[in-house]
């Protein structure tokens, strides 16, 4: 039997309380494709917290092909509350596009990923800011580089890099532009090190149930995103509209003793 070990739980003074996300059925916008037969089912939504509010967001369900069951896989928070334009047929139906066929868009799920990936690790210098129009998610992302990158000054550093991915099914409908609207996943890490010895990391309470309260000389945490973009059919910059990340792991080596902390 493989042993377990219970970590801390948070004093109740320290917790959250917990609020779990709904949305209104009544006011969900579908985005139901026609899928041919044998094609793994699955449709898009933009859902609302509140009916009559404007859709914050937007997810996807698909079919478990081993249980026929219908789950969320994906949902990701919009920046605007302006829904792209996908296409509809006379009936109200979607068309799904093969979110890889680079000869119908600019950019695939990989290429999207890539971009995404380099807005985090070096501020979009390399593809991101090639790949990405301006947008505010973009710009997010960037943001998010240049100040945690910079959060110890010279007593540490914090750098960003993709990891394993097991998150690689994409969904793309087709928009009235000619390109689509492409929902995606990505994995990154953010590396928390010390600059010398002497130094250490203190876990702080969210993070308890990795670290503990062990002073660390160096922590990686892992992220596991969903992000949406829409796409053009060829020639101009995609858009990053929105993405929503979670942290699922952290992890690093304890310090050699107690010595002054970063964080």
């Amino acid at each position: 039997m493989r042993p377990y070990t219970e970590a801390e739980g948070l004093p109740k003074a320290d917790r959250t309380p917990y609020k779990a996300w709904s949305y209104d059925t009544a006011s969900a916008k579908l985005y139901i494709p026609r899928l041919a037969p044998g094609q793994d089912r699955w449709f898009a939504a933009a859902l609302s917290e509140q009916r009559g509010t404007a859709p914050s967001r937007l997810a996807v369900f698909a079919e478990s092909p081993s249980n026929k069951r219908w789950e969320m896989v994906s949902v990701v928070d919009l920046d605007s509350k302006t829904l792209p334009n996908v296409t509809l047929d006379q009936n109200g139906y979607a068309t799904a596009v093969a979110a890889n066929d680079l000869q119908q868009l600019a950019a695939g799920p990989d290429l999207l990923r890539a971009a995404v990936l380099d807005n985090f690790a070096t501020g979009g210098a390399n593809t991101g800011t090639k790949v990405f129009a301006p947008t505010e998610a973009s710009k997010r992302q960037i943001h998010v580089h240049d100040t945690t990158g910079n959060q110890y000054g010279k007593l540490g550093t914090s750098v960003f890099a993709g990891a394993t991915n097991r998150y690689t099914d994409a969904y793309a409908l087709k928009t009235t532009d000619g390109g689509a609207l492409i929902l995606f996943s990505h994995t990154h890490t953010q590396t928390d090190t010390v600059a010398r010895l002497g130094l250490q990391i203190t876990p702080n309470k969210d993070d308890r149930a990795w670290l503990h309260d062990v002073p660390r000389s160096s922590i990686q945490y892992t992220f596991v995103c969903n992000d949406a973009a829409t796409v053009p059919a060829k020639g101009a910059p995609s858009r990053l509209i929105g993405y929503t990340c979670a942290r699922t792991d952290a992890s690093g080596p304890p310090a050699a003793s107690r010595q002054p902390n970063l964080a």
